[in-house]
């Protein structure tokens, strides 16, 4: 039996890898479109809500619109409305959707 696939590999130059972790904390006003300075353009960038327990994740590949969604208990999700938009120019915008107020966020972003 033959199985048709194909392989998308990617290495890093010289073996460096780019990584950066940020804190976000929101206040009690209206949540709104907030953008991120990693530095370089990133593979993957990895949005929690620390106070809610959801996990927002966007990887290179992805289109702007999709991102995995990971609740309290486990259950996975695709979104399908931009929430964490790839600038390609060393930032990246995490949407009011994502970064809601009064509550305490933590990023990764690698590249």
């Amino acid at each position: 039996m033959t199985t048709d696939f194909t392989t998308n590999t990617q290495a890093n130059a010289a073996g460096v890898v780019n990584h950066a972790t940020g804190v976000a904390v929101t206040g009690a006003g209206g949540a709104t479109d907030t953008t991120f300075t990693c530095g370089f353009i990133p593979r993957m960038i990895r949005w929690q809500n620390v106070t809610d327990s959801i996990m927002t994740e966007w990887y290179n590949g992805m289109t702007s619109a999709q991102a995995i969604k990971t609740v309290l208990n486990g259950t996975r999700s695709l979104e399908t409305s931009a929430v964490i938009v790839n600038n390609l120019d060393g930032t990246f915008t995490v949407k009011a959707a994502v970064i809601v107020a009064s509550k305490t966020h933590v990023w990764e972003a690698l590249g």
